[in-house]
């Protein structure tokens, strides 16, 4: 049989699995390993070209949903790029970094 080599991993042989009652599928345990996949870790179930594709998930925290968004992401970048161009400011006091706000909002 073929082997198929996933991102670097070691390579694989293709495995069949069996569609069960209720939808049910079980992961080969090579795979499983290879991901490093543990009880309860989501998957994205998705359709590509026709074949079914599982991607391991990671859940974020709802309170911390906003960190990812497109948005904050950007703003990120941009901080990380500042920084690295060495457009950095001298630590200011708490007293002082909020009058630098307030001056900054008029």
């Amino acid at each position: 049989m073929a082997q198929i080599k996933e991102r670097g991993a070691v390579p694989m042989t293709p495995e069949r699995v069996r569609f069960k009652r209720k939808s049910q599928v079980t992961v080969p345990h090579e795979i499983v390993e290879a991901l490093d996949l543990k009880e309860g870790d989501d998957l994205q179930c998705r359709l590509e070209d026709g074949k079914i594709v599982f991607v391991p998930m990671v859940s974020i925290p709802k309170d911390q949903a906003w960190f990812w968004t497109e948005e904050w992401q950007k703003e990120e970048r941009e901080v990380e790029e500042d920084i690295k161009a060495g457009r950095l400011s001298e630590p200011m006091s708490a007293e002082e970094t909020i009058k630098w706000l307030h001056e900054k909002s008029e």
